[in-house]
């Protein structure tokens, strides 16, 4: 299984957007135990929780969600993608590969 997730930060007031091919709260464990390095984004805090993940079928559908909702520049999209899931829904369909 692949994810596309999203992080939040109380403390920076940030949103960070990523993929992974492991479960959401592992990747999260990860950022927090600066398992990527001290200078990624992520080290900057320590207070990151998950806030919210979509389950994909492919990195390559993953990738591509990650890429749209980082396009959207939008902290009120981010937040309805969480309180609406028809989103997400058609955030799937919209980068659904072929069989």
């Amino acid at each position: 299984m692949f994810y596309c997730y999203i992080l939040y930060s109380p403390k920076l007031d940030k949103f960070y957007i990523g993929s992974t091919s492991l479960e959401p709260l592992e990747r999260l464990g990860r950022h927090l135990n600066e398992y990527y390095g001290n200078n990624k984004f992520t080290a900057k805090t320590k207070d990151w929780e998950l806030f919210f993940s979509i389950e994909c079928s492919s990195k390559g559908q993953a990738q591509k969600v990650e890429r749209h909702i980082k396009r959207m520049k939008s902290k009120v999209y981010l937040k309805n993608i969480r309180k609406y899931p028809d989103i997400s829904i058609k955030l799937l369909e919209k980068y659904k590969y072929p069989s």
